[in-house]
This record gives C-alpha cells, structure tokens and sequence, in this order.
C-alpha cells in the first residue's frame, strides 16, 4: 500500500504485531526498536526479535539511544507512525509528526491500567474485566490518549488467572488483528478517535521482582484467600522470573501450579543452582 509508515516495536508484543502489518500490506518504511544487547550466559550482544524481523524483510532499521528532531531517519514527510510496546518515552513533537498521527496498541481496556504492565497486573489485581486491546491514538501524556478502536478478551472464570506467557500471546495476537481491521477506517478519516473517561482510569507501574516472592511452607500449603492471592502471583511472574519462596535457606522458583478444592498445589520448582523438579520429590 501507498503508505509511508514507521513502526515502533519493543518485547513482547512488537515482533509479532509487526508480522501481522506485513502481512496485512501494511510494510513500514523504517523499523524503530531498541539496541543491541548482550544475552545469553556468554553475553554475546543480540539484536532485539523485531530487528531480526524487519531485516528478513530488507526494512530499515533505526536504533536510536535518544531521539531528535535532527535524526535524518526521520526526514521527510510521514503518514502514520505506529508504536508496540516501545519502552522510550516519545516526545510530543514525533507524536505529532505523521499526517495522521500516532498510534498505539495497548493491552487493556483502556482507561484501566495504564502503563508499562497492563497484561500481568491484571492478572496480579484479578481484574479479568479489564483485559482486552485498545488502539489509541498517542498524546502526550501516558496512554492517555483518544481511543480508535477497542474490544474486550473474554476468558471463561474456569481458566482464569492463564499463565502470564498464555495471555501475553492471547493479547499480542488480538491487538495485532485488531490494528490491521482498524487501520483502514482510521487513514480514510471514518473512524474518528473518541476522548476516554479519565476519572475511571487505574495505573500499573513495571513489575518488581519483590512481588513475586511468596511466604510458603511446603508442608502447609496455603488455601482459600492466601492460595488465590498466591496462584495469581505464580501466573503473573510466569515467564519473568517466575514467583519464589525460600526453605531452609534454599531459594525454590515456581514453574507450575494449580488450585485443587481451594488449595494451593505446586507442581514443579527450581531449587537454586540446580535442574527443576517434581515439588513432591523433594516436599514428601
């Protein structure tokens, strides 16, 4: 399509929201994602999922520490930028850069949970009512801006909380095909950005790596309030340091677990320094 586009993408939703524009037509000019970095336990320096992505398919890539007015990738006249979890804040200027402005895919419902971990605070708070995707168009405050297009993600009670990592996919995927339906009406000026209700809006910071420990004595597991509280922590740091408890002095990270009759029951752990096993191999 006669388009020129940049795209904004971070981790994790970036790759794959950015698979499904391309596949839909919609081929950005310019790839904007973050630096190289070291990984892996010989910190060999790794170019981020959407670099990777955009060079398969011979698309500039632009990864900037700061971003000015000056930058020459950014010369030229622009018709929509679209932005995926990228984790710099963007001055007003680049908002309002593009003919049609800046856009964004969040992963809620929009005014709730604002900010950098709507999809694992939702897990964490129980609030499977505001799990959903917005596409919004950026202003100059955080996710504050009129939203284009929105739907929620029903997910039945019997399966709530998924695992972090089961509903990052679920979502990736929904506001990814939500862009693409959504981009057309909103270029040709059909699908007018509406202001959201800012009284109702609730915030989420980034998750800390505190939250996920857990008080637990494996031979008195929790039930009831403490074992709900417990599981939603277990799926919310699934995938992102995993929730943890220690035992006499040895750390435990929790791989998988489940509610049975209200009772918190574990299923594979991590000991610290070593493979992870069956928590009844160890907790007899």
């Amino acid at each position: 399509m006669s388009l020129r586009s940049a795209f904004f993408g971070g981790e994790p939703l970036g790759a794959p929201t950015l698979q499904t524009l391309i596949d839909a037509g919609y081929v950005p000019e310019l790839v904007v994602c973050n630096p190289d970095r070291p990984a892996g336990r010989g910190r060999v320096l790794t170019p981020p999922p959407v670099k990777v992505l955009a060079e398969a398919y011979n698309i500039s890539v632009w990864q900037p520490t700061t971003i000015t007015p000056e930058a020459p990738e950014l010369q030229g006249d622009w018709d929509v930028f679209v932005v995926v979890a990228y984790n710099k804040i963007l001055p007003t200027w680049l908002i309002e850069l593009p003919t049609h402005k800046t856009i964004n895919v969040h992963p809620s419902l929009l005014p709730k949970l604002r900010g950098a971990s709507p999809i694992r605070s939702a897990i964490l708070r129980n609030e499977p009512q505001a799990v959903g995707v917005t596409i919004m168009r950026m202003d100059s405050q955080m996710d504050h801006g009129p939203i284009i297009a929105q739907e929620a993600h029903p997910i039945p009670l019997t399966h709530w909380p998924l695992p972090g990592p089961d509903l990052d996919t679920a979502l990736i995927t929904h506001g990814a095909d939500l862009l693409v339906r959504t981009l057309p009406d909103y270029l040709a000026g059909t699908l007018p950005p509406q202001a959201q209700d800012h009284d109702a809006a609730t915030y989420c910071g980034r998750l800390d790596k505190a939250m996920a420990e857990l008080t637990i004595d494996p031979y008195a597991l929790p039930t009831g309030d403490a074992a709900q509280h417990a599981f939603r922590v277990i799926q919310a740091f699934a995938g992102i340091g995993d929730a943890w408890f220690t035992y006499k002095g040895t750390r435990y990270k929790i791989k998988t677990a489940h509610l049975e009759s209200e009772r918190l029951v574990i299923d594979v752990v991590v000991p610290a320094g070593k493979p992870e096993i069956g928590f009844h191999s160890i907790f007899k």
